[in-house]
């Protein structure tokens, strides 16, 4: 045994001594696949981590302490009426508005408190996928035809995902059931429309904080008007937070005032002395979320408040590390593509652009495999298929692209992997590209 650990560790030594021997330092292909990796990781962490996945965290929390174990169970448990269960769960993406990876805290959530498998798929699937902001946009980019393509597409595609993966494993659903039935649910803490106002004033504050700059030239439409008062939007919600934590939370007044003093004047001084405007947003967002861990970790009054934030970290604990390891890696190899700017990866863009064009079976499937293991920010997606397409990609491709990008990417699957098992992530992510490549064969061969 002590020999197998030490070849073990000799072994390890060699491969890492090789990898650095013979690193490519030289390679124009090599060092731009770094330099493609920092520059996500960089635009990632700036991006979506302190807006995205923070606020999902303290999202998930909420369902995890504050919403009961029969309420998960009512809408999306073993037992609850099929109808329902992937009907709320299909039309989720309209509400939250999210991307690949901000889904990740709230499914890995839903399915701990008990939720059918194929109710969390279609919501995990759902969640990124049918972006109500993303589908308009690709309406108004790419024409009526592909955004109506898309949503009928994510819609459907949620339900027959979730109910295929349910049938496959319809002898553990059966063990679920029956387990749920034995469940003594425990009363509702509070009435349930107080939850509900508190989760959905967290969801809104996501949503706005997140919204998308509108396509350039736009000046006039609705969606720029709320992009350019996006943060007196935010705020307007980050008061109704506060009122949540005051009548809901039962957290004394005082601090919630003093924390909502000290993020409003971390607003202003980040307003006034960070030029960036993209990084002054996110002082005060820190400091809010700095802010609402203190005051709920010190409250003596209620031990739920204290679990909220305990839940959202663990969570982060959880997930963060894999998505890292995701972000790094896709950025090596397949680049880093936003705000207008494209960095090769390993894999080169013409191989990619090569391969797409057409609307053959393979060029669908290939497009829905990069789609998968790609990362795409809410709304990023719409520009970089317009790009493809612009390079002679085929609108079946595109569509396949459309569908498996948003609710797959790299870092997404290594953490439902820890959530569902191998297996279960194997299954859902051949459903997804191989009904990504199906479709796209349709529409293509129809438009």
């Amino acid at each position: 045994m002590e020999n197998k650990k030490e070849l073990k560790i000799l072994l390890s030594i060699i491969v890492l001594f090789a990898a650095a021997f013979f690193l490519p330092i030289d390679s124009v292909r090599f060092t731009t696949a770094i330099s493609a990796t920092l520059d996500l990781v960089k635009w990632y962490a700036r991006e979506h981590v302190v807006l995205c996945l923070l606020p999902a965290f303290f999202i998930a929390g909420v369902i995890s302490v504050f919403v009961s174990q029969g309420s998960v169970l009512r809408y999306f448990g073993a037992n609850a009426k099929k109808w329902l269960a992937y009907t709320v769960a299909a039309v989720s993406g309209t509400i939250l508005a999210v991307c690949s990876c901000t889904i990740l805290p709230l499914f890995s959530s839903i399915h701990k408190r008990g939720a059918g498998l194929g109710p969390a798929i279609a919501f995990l699937y759902s969640g990124p996928a049918i972006n109500i902001l993303a589908i308009i946009l690709t309406a108004r980019i790419m024409g009526f035809e592909m955004g109506v393509a898309r949503i009928v597409g994510a819609v459907s595609f949620s339900v027959i995902i979730g109910m295929i993966m349910a049938f496959i494993y319809r002898k553990e659903e059966k063990i679920k059931k029956e387990e749920q039935m034995n469940i003594a649910l425990q009363p509702e803490k509070r009435p349930m429309w107080q939850t509900v106002f508190h989760f959905f004033t967290l969801v809104l504050i996501l949503v706005f904080a997140n919204w998308g700059k509108p396509a350039a030239g736009d000046t006039a439409s609705t969606w720029y008007y709320i992009w350019a008062y996006k943060w007196y939007i935010t705020g307007a919600f980050a008061l109704m937070l506060g009122y949540s934590l005051i009548k809901i939370l039962r957290i004394k007044w005082q601090w919630v005032v003093a924390a909502a003093v000290i993020t409003a004047a971390s607003a202003i001084l980040s307003n006034n002395y960070i030029e960036n405007a993209k990084l002054s947003p996110l002082v005060p967002m820190i400091v809010g979320i700095a802010s609402l861990s203190i005051i709920t970790l010190f409250d003596k009054r209620d031990e739920e408040n204290r679990e909220w934030t305990l839940s959202a970290w663990g969570f982060a604990k959880q997930i963060l590390p894999l998505l890292a390891f995701g972000v790094i890696t896709a950025g090596f190899l397949l680049g880093s593509t936003h705000d207008g700017k494209t960095i090769a990866g390993v894999i080169p863009n013409e191989w990619i652009e090569w391969m797409v064009g057409g609307n053959s079976v393979f060029s669908n499937f290939f497009a829905s495999i990069v789609g998968a293991f790609m990362y795409f920010a809410t709304l990023t997606e719409v520009p970089i298929v317009q790009g493809l397409l612009a390079a002679g990609m085929g609108k079946g491709p595109a569509l396949a692209l459309l569908l498996a990008g948003p609710s797959l990417s790299l870092p997404n699957m290594l953490v439902i992997r820890k959530v569902v098992g191998t297996e279960k992530t194997i299954v859902y992510v051949s459903l997804v590209i191989v009904m990504a490549t199906i479709s796209g064969l349709i529409y293509g061969s129809i438009f």
